[in-house]
């Protein structure tokens, strides 16, 4: 068996940036760091970008935010045990082509896999490769936005996909997944996608989500509502549709509680079966820590309500979470 653990997005500038200590990398993951550590592979979105450009891309046009930490700010994704990252996103291109060029390479300098964006279209479109205990895995990564960072064939840029099954566009996305699949016996497929501090997918995006996993992708990995979405099976397989945040500073919505989030663990047996655990976190003071007490049972509560209306059960566990189809 082997088991991945995923999180959602790690935004490492502003105030986090700040408040790194460089003697301390793992500081920001508090007691979650032994269930960061505790999985064969590691996987989050980097949600900034990892220079020391300040020249903000404009483009486009207006754009509200802009993420950006310094390269030095990889050693706290190392302390954590981070093995891959998707970079697929929309702020990765916050410091123009320069800045994604400077992600990428401070990436590969910290030993860290990456995928969803590239120095060109081919570059976009290559899958992350990790190997585990002899398991190959080969992790996919897509954007529904923003359209104008779409990697061309010689400039760079994001994977970008529309969330649609029209078939010229969603025959790229099965022809990537086929691809990954020929050279791996895992295949994880990620994307950011969707309008942000929405606690339920839209019913295309449930279609989107089955069609990929019947295209041959075993998991299903979703991030960017800012707000953990319920689970869904999938002819046995996990749909991750929206894992929240994972470290940020960003304002908390009382209703929605976006600094309630989790750390989802999947097992893959040696009979090809995948279960799934949940570890409740909470983002606070430029640090995420195990969800404990009140805020605990608030995240249990509404994830459980969240999975029962994709047909999944919640069964609660000291300081985790067992889910599975109904």
């Amino acid at each position: 068996m082997i088991s991945l653990v995923f999180g959602g997005d790690v935004m490492l500038g502003r105030l986090v940036s700040e408040s790194l200590d460089s003697s301390c990398p793992a500081r920001p993951w508090g007691d979650a760091l032994p269930v960061l550590r505790g999985g064969d592979l590691t996987l989050v979105n980097l949600e900034c970008a990892l220079t020391t450009r300040t020249e903000r891309w404009t483009d486009g046009g207006y754009k509200p935010f802009y993420f950006r930490a310094e390269p030095a700010a990889a050693t706290t994704l190392v302390a954590a045990g981070v093995d891959c990252v998707s970079v697929a996103n929309n702020h990765i291109g916050d410091f123009g082509a320069d800045g994604l060029h400077d992600t990428l390479r401070t990436l590969d300098g910290a030993g860290i896999a990456h995928a969803g964006a590239g120095s060109d279209r081919a570059g976009a479109h290559e899958p992350a490769q990790l190997c585990v205990g002899g398991t190959r895995v080969r992790v996919v990564a897509f954007a529904d936005y923003p359209v104008e960072w779409r990697a061309g064939p010689t400039t760079p840029g994001i994977n970008y996909t529309p969330v649609t099954l029209a078939a010229q566009r969603f025959g790229e996305v099965a022809r990537q997944i086929k691809a990954a699949r020929e050279q791996a016996d895992l295949v994880v497929f990620s994307i950011h996608w969707g309008p942000n501090m929405r606690a339920w997918p839209a019913p295309e995006f449930r279609t989107f989500a089955h069609a990929v996993l019947d295209a041959g992708a075993d998991v299903f990995w979703g991030h960017s509502a800012h707000v953990v979405q319920g689970v869904e099976f999938h002819n046995g397989r996990p749909i991750l549709f929206d894992t929240g945040d994972l470290l940020d500073d960003y304002a908390v919505d009382p209703h929605l509680r976006n600094d309630l989030s989790a750390l989802f663990l999947v097992h893959v047996t040696d009979t090809a079966r995948f279960e799934l655990e949940v570890v409740p976190v909470q983002i606070r003071e430029m640090g995420v820590s195990l969800a404990l007490g009140a805020e605990y049972q608030w995240f249990v509560d509404r994830f459980t309500a969240r999975c029962a209306e994709l047909n999944s059960a919640v069964t609660a566990r000291p300081a985790r979470l067992r889910v599975g189809p109904k």
